[in-house]
């Protein structure tokens, strides 16, 4: 089915009223943020009172929600479910339902280009990476880019110009130039890439190669691997320390999350986190990691002072995509 294009903005309002209403009764604002957690093979999301560490509201969803993203104006925030074709918008800080936007194909991963002008999906089930223009109110399909096999994660360019994808089945790297929806270029890398992440020089890739213990470094100019940093078994995602320095890498196979240098191109830490651990965020201040545990229902809450999981929350089943809205830079 052809996605919609209805605009993001008149769904958030005109929606509401579809949307499955939340089991438990959620917090207001003035009572605390929320971290917003996705349970992939549940359908629904769990928000978590940061400041107690508890657990207060669960929200139905569409099925397989995997990842999120938040609108340019950060005032809404994209829950994108894979299996249902469809897209929820909640309230970044809270966690309340806006809204929903039916029969978009596949939404594994997302994102918006750094100048807001095109918004792009990797549908992973489906080969392919689809293209939208963005006006600021409205989206449009541009165009449909066969992507064999399975793309999985993205991230774009400094410049907007180009999306960087991983095909987690058939072990390579694509650079997709956006403004002229082609293909510029493809690479072999290691078996299963996952995570994907530009150096804040915009001169290198870094990829988490997943079906081995190491994090791939790619020259974009020259289109070579240059180093393999090993970081351990199942090397699967990324998050920035916000110092453009350092990058998390979670390791779902070793149950760790090393901490890598991009400047001396080498591991300098490893914090151990049970469950499978995949995707990560990080307190504004630095202090506190989340890091969802893919294989056993729960959040592991990491203090970086001590580099030891200090909570662990329940949550649903494969939970899967985290965010905090009181966040660190990405990078």
């Amino acid at each position: 089915m052809k996605p919609s294009r209805r605009s993001f903005h008149r769904a958030t309002a005109a929606l509401a009223a579809a949307v499955t209403i939340p089991s438990v009764a959620l917090p207001s604002i003035a009572e605390a943020q929320v971290a917003i957690v996705l349970n992939s093979r549940d359908a629904s999301v769990s928000l978590i009172d940061q400041t107690t560490f508890q657990e207060v509201g669960r929200v139905d969803v569409g099925k397989e929600p995997h990842h999120l993203y938040p609108m340019p104006d950060n005032k809404t925030l994209i829950v994108a479910n894979a299996v249902s074709n469809d897209l929820h918008f909640l309230d970044p800080i809270t966690g309340k339902v806006l809204g929903r936007l039916r029969n978009i194909d596949d939404p594994y991963q997302l994102a918006f280009s750094p100048d807001n002008k095109w918004f792009v999906t990797a549908a992973l089930r489906l080969d392919r990476v689809d293209v939208y223009s963005w006006d600021g109110k409205d989206k449009k399909l541009v165009k449909q880019i066969p992507l064999p096999k399975a793309p999985s994660h993205l991230w774009f360019s400094d410049d907007s110009r180009f999306a960087y994808v991983t095909l987690q089945d058939s072990d390579e790297i694509a650079a997709v130039d956006v403004p002229s929806q082609t293909v510029a270029w493809k690479l072999k890398v290691g078996k299963q890439p996952a995570g994907i992440v530009v150096s804040p020089d915009q001169k290198l890739l870094y990829v988490g190669i997943m079906g081995q213990d190491y994090v791939e470094v790619v020259d974009i100019a020259r289109r070579a691997t240059i180093n393999k940093i090993r970081t351990g078994r199942g090397a699967h995602n990324f998050r920035g320390m916000g110092d453009k320095r350092h990058l998390l890498v979670s390791n779902r196979v070793d149950n760790t999350v090393s901490i890598l240098d991009m400047k001396e191109q080498k591991v300098v830490g490893q914090i151990p986190v049970p469950g499978g651990p995949d995707c990560m965020e990080l307190t504004a201040e630095g202090k506190l990691l989340w890091v969802t545990s893919r294989f056993a229902k729960q959040v592991s809450i990491v203090d970086m002072a001590s580099r030891k999981v200090v909570r662990t929350v329940p949550v649903g089943r494969s939970p899967h995509g985290i965010y905090l809205h009181n966040r660190a830079p990405l990078l």
